[in-house]
């Protein structure tokens, strides 16, 4: 007999950590149900959502590259995190009507919020300007913070994520990641810096991402949202420059949460702080 199901989407789908982390969960719970991958191309989706609108035992699923804003042609609502960034990684489906969900914004700003963000002064250095970035924009824009934009190409991050930043000189190329020079800035306990990465500089088969540790403003708090591997050449560095960090599993992990209660209909066993999940994701 089939059992209820969820899965995540894309092309390509080896590499998702998406399976580990929900039937560890579905485990943990004993539900009887499952996680899957399908390997779904862009030419396939109205096929895809078509045959499983039609299946009971499919309670959703996941999107990820290069599906997150093609989808949602194909829906019937979105909810409205979605519907700001513009992109979905979570569908779900009531009354045979498909909808899209982002549930990235809260597994990034999750971890974060352990820090404290109730601080008059907030600012966010963004490195990148894909579907992440974007997703990540939207959440600390919402927290109140002031949005410093850092890529290769800053007019397509203006096309991105411009609407997240009113002045225009806050867009600014990668290369000026080496010549940081926030030393200069007094720590304050009102103030909180956070220097965020969404691009794949630093995932294993991409180059390392430059940025002049030395010259972050003091206590800043250095986000990696790259998952493999999890311990980055920029989480590393800033580490042993004594600056707080959080790696991509974080994100992961959080994201991953809010879309599990969505499919089975509980939240998941958190109570280890994750430990148990992250040693399984990064064994």
């Amino acid at each position: 007999m089939s059992r209820p199901y969820a899965e995540v989407i894309g092309d390509p789908i080896a590499q998702s950590k998406s399976p580990a982390i929900h039937n560890y969960w579905l485990g943990k719970l004993r539900i009887d149900a499952e996680y899957r991958a399908c390997h779904v191309r862009t030419e396939e989706l109205a096929d895809y959502f078509r045959e499983r609108n039609a299946d009971d035992n499919w309670r959703g699923c996941n999107v990820t590259m290069p599906h997150k804003q093609a989808v949602i042609q194909l829906l019937d609502s979105l909810e409205p995190a979605a519907a700001r960034i513009g992109a979905v990684n979570t569908i779900v489906m009531r009354d045979y009507c498909l909808i899209g969900d982002n549930t990235d914004g809260v597994g990034f700003m999750e971890p974060l919020r352990a820090f404290d963000t109730a601080q008059t002064y907030k600012f966010a250095s963004l490195i990148g300007a894909g579907g992440a970035a974007r997703a990540i924009a939207d959440a600390i824009g919402e927290a109140g913070f002031r949005l410093i934009s850092y890529s290769r190409n800053p007019a397509k991050a203006d096309r991105e994520i411009g609407h997240y930043i009113r002045d225009k000189d806050l867009f600014c190329d990668i290369a000026s990641l080496t010549e940081l020079s926030g030393r200069q800035i007094p720590s304050h306990p009102d103030r909180l810096d956070v220097l965020v990465n969404a691009s794949p500089l630093g995932m294993a088969g991409y180059p390392p991402l430059d940025v002049a540790v030395g010259g972050l403003v003091p206590d800043t708090i250095v986000y990696d949202i790259v998952t493999s591997p999890a311990e980055t050449p920029l989480l590393r560095a800033a580490r042993s420059a004594g600056f707080r960090t959080i790696d991509g599993l974080s994100m992961l992990i959080g994201q991953a949460a809010m879309a599990f209660e969505k499919f089975f209909g509980q939240p998941p066993p958190r109570e280890d702080g994750d430990r148990e999940l992250r040693a399984l994701l990064t064994a």
